[in-house]
């Protein structure tokens, strides 16, 4: 009987462990949903709503850092009045835990934008996010989009053997 209540009492701690873990990185899937929902609509209080309010928060854009949330919300202002619309891989996107309060967040996205009036253009980059949970909740730390750049064939770098 000693042995059975012990093995239930195991059987539930790694339940409730293996619960307590995954419940961040759903969390942090969630912030992600919202922001991508946010974006798509355009919608600047929402948006303003999942960014970390600190002047620390980044985004690099175009290979422009953009510092601060008001900063930040600036920039989504004005890329709103064109086109502006991301379209995640789902099935590819990754959680890493850093700690308890922070997430790495990794998702292939076909990133469409342009200017109002202007054709817009569709772009792969890889999005990755670092999410940490403040007092108001998970809140978006940093947008570092990727451009996934294509090569062409004939621009392939020569293969070099290595002589041992």
């Amino acid at each position: 009987m000693s042995r059975r209540v012990s093995m239930v009492t195991l059987a539930l701690i790694l339940l409730v462990t293996a619960a307590a873990s995954a419940e961040p990185e759903e969390e942090i899937r969630a912030v992600f949903a919202r922001f991508v929902a946010a974006q798509n609509a355009h919608d600047l209080g929402a948006v303003r709503d999942l960014l970390w309010d600190s002047a620390r928060f980044l985004w690099i854009t175009r290979g422009v850092p953009i510092w601060g949330r008001e900063a930040a919300l600036k920039r989504f202002e004005a890329v709103y009045q064109g086109t502006w619309r991301l379209e995640p891989s789902l099935g590819e996107l990754h959680v890493t835990m850093l700690s308890n309060g922070a997430g790495q967040l990794y998702v292939p996205i076909l990133f469409t934008s342009g200017a109002a009036g202007q054709p817009a253009q569709s772009t792969r980059v890889l999005m990755n996010q670092t999410i940490i949970r403040t007092p108001a909740g998970w809140k978006v730390a940093n947008i570092v989009p990727v451009p996934i750049l294509v090569q062409e064939a004939s621009a392939r770098p020569p293969i070099v053997a290595i002589d041992r």
